[in-house]
């Protein structure tokens, strides 16, 4: 039986690693020349959970090396979609803050989305979508948890 619970795992994680890159490709198409996924997902995230993060911190949730997240918000500050301010707490480290045109553009991105979720309801019923969205947050939730035990080996831990 464990092999059969294993290829469920497996065939769970590949089906949504699919969808990811399909809704990824959607979204990018939908983006202002030069702005990726990876930047999109950064703005969500300083709205969701609020801006005024510290750049470590994003990196973190994000789960890559402190850099590759400079790099990103550095390409959004760029843009004027982000402005980065040193911590008043801690003159290191930095602050990320989003701007009205990095708000304007999530916005604008999620509204450009509509005519494909439009498609997407016509051949999908959203009362499915409504079925799995609980597990789907229940499944994030313990993967955003478990990241955080001592069998992590990912790249933060070397930084």
């Amino acid at each position: 039986m464990p092999d059969t619970k294993n290829a469920i795992y497996f065939e769970v994680f590949n089906e949504i690693g699919i969808i990811e890159q399909l809704s990824r490709t959607l979204l990018e198409a939908r983006l202002p020349h030069g702005l990726i996924a990876p930047h999109f997902a950064v703005l969500n995230h300083l709205i969701r959970l609020g801006d005024g993060r510290a750049l470590i911190d994003i990196a973190r949730a994000f789960q890559v090396p402190k850099t590759t997240m400079t790099h990103t918000i550095k390409c959004l500050e760029t843009n004027g979609l982000v402005a980065v301010r040193p911590n008043p707490r801690d003159g290191r480290s930095k602050l990320v803050w989003l701007t009205s045109a990095g708000r304007a553009l999530r916005a604008k991105a999620i509204a450009d989305l509509y005519p494909d979720f439009e498609r997407l309801a016509a051949g999908f019923k959203v009362d499915r979508l409504q079925d799995i969205l609980p597990v789907l947050k229940d499944l994030r939730a313990f993967l955003d948890e478990d990241r955080n035990g001592p069998h992590d080996k990912t790249v933060l831990q070397a930084e």
